[in-house]
């Protein structure tokens, strides 16, 4: 298939979009009015998969793990969009201000539950790839959706998509929110269980036991400290390490505690590796006392399929000047004339299986900015959601050309 002429490609994207405007905000408020908290996606997935089949994608089913896959094309060049349909949960829900499902509509902004992270991409992806396939574009092209669980295990989805269902792309665009900007890395990351052991004894009597409590107290001062002093990275930015959770076991508040547990979230950039990482936590003060063991996932997803990974989340960008990257600049800069920003997430993605493990090409485009994810005020630009549809429109003749060049 030849490279069509982009002078007439533009406008026509352009329309079609604008003629589905109100089916693509209604499928946003629709989907966003349907809770997926706690990686229960079953009800937003069959949502999802009604409005594929109401698009006729060629195939449209739930992988294993319950998560919702569809299917345009049969060409040689297999490009994914990525976006993950689950959402932190609520909080105290005294705290929001508006019904966070039906959520509100002011200025041109939805807020609610996951309008940002980021169910705020899946209708432009889906209708982005139909417009596509109606257009006559898809020839060269193997276009898939991808609506998953990524909340409580980065990269599981993906993982097993690739490991179980047996799908690998060549690219990947993921949906997280990066402001209309082309992101292309961000830090990766280990999850740690730190336990200190004691001996118990009567509260009245401390001088009899060791609390377990008073010997995490020390490897904990020296953490605040330590975090300081991590590596930087001048483009993913700097490691850091935060105290997550504490707990203790006790035979009673009467009683010295025998052991102590504290989870650590230990954010990595390049030039540090899990070893190192270990090796520098383990050699800190008060770190004598304390087990650090890198931690496992293995939670059933709602279906009952068990895929268990390690809790270790490569960092990873993929090079400015990778077709990828350019093709995802050259979308910017030929739908709406401007030069392109090119960026990096603060936060994690399933971008860390994908590029971290896989080593498939990816960059993230959607709307949304990252700082209202996991917040009270959970929002998206309406017009942002129907500009990215341009976007995710137009891509894949741009990634083509830019991989013929």
């Amino acid at each position: 298939m030849s490279m069509p002429n982009l002078k007439d490609v533009v406008p026509q994207i352009r329309t079609r979009v604008e003629e589905r405007r109100d089916e693509i905000l209604r499928f946003l408020r629709e989907i966003v009015a349907i809770p997926s908290m706690d990686g229960r996606i079953g009800e937003v997935g069959e949502r999802v998969a009604q409005e594929m089949k109401k698009l006729a994608f060629d195939e449209v089913r739930f992988d294993s793990m319950g998560n919702i896959l569809g299917r345009v094309g049969s060409g040689k060049h297999k490009i994914l969009y990525d976006s993950h349909i689950d959402t932190v949960g609520l909080g105290d829900e005294s705290a929001w201000d508006w019904d966070p499902f039906e959520g509100k509509i002011e200025a041109g902004i939805l807020y609610g539950r996951g309008a940002c992270d980021e169910k705020g991409s899946t209708p432009g992806m889906i209708h982005g790839i139909a417009i596509m396939r109606d257009l006559g574009l898809v020839d060269d092209f193997t276009l898939y959706y991808f609506g998953n669980m990524e909340e409580w295990c980065d990269g599981i989805a993906p993982h097993s998509l690739v490991e179980t269902e047996g799908i690998k792309p060549d690219f990947v665009v993921i949906g997280e929110p990066t402001d209309m900007k082309v992101y292309r890395g961000h830090r990766g990351r280990i999850e740690l269980r730190c336990v200190t052991k004691g001996r118990s004894s009567h509260a009245a009597m401390p001088q009899l036991g060791d609390n377990a409590i008073y010997k995490m107290n020390r490897f904990l001062a020296s953490l605040e400290a330590y975090n300081d002093r991590i590596h930087e990275d001048p483009f993913l930015g700097k490691g850091t390490v935060v105290a997550s959770i504490i707990e203790s076991k006790s035979p009673s508040i009467n009683a010295v505690p025998d052991e102590c547990t504290l989870y650590l979230d230990r954010r990595l950039t390049f030039g540090e590796t899990r070893e190192s990482a270990l090796r520098e936590l383990r050699g800190l003060p008060g770190a004598e006392d304390v087990e650090i063991h890198e931690m496992m996932y293995d939670e059933p997803s709602y279906t009952g399929f068990v895929f268990e990974v390690d809790k270790y989340f490569p960092a990873w960008a993929v090079a400015e000047e990778h077709p990828i990257v350019r093709a995802g600049a050259r979308t910017t800069e030929v739908l709406w004339a401007k030069r392109a920003e090119i960026g990096r997430w603060n936060f994690s993605t399933n971008g860390i299986y994908w590029a971290g493990k896989a080593e498939i090409p990816c960059i993230g485009f959607a709307p949304a900015n990252e700082i209202y994810a996991h917040s009270l005020l959970d929002q998206v630009a309406l017009e942002d959601v129907v500009r990215a549809t341009e976007f995710y429109t137009l891509f894949p003749l741009l990634l083509r050309e830019e991989l013929e060049a």
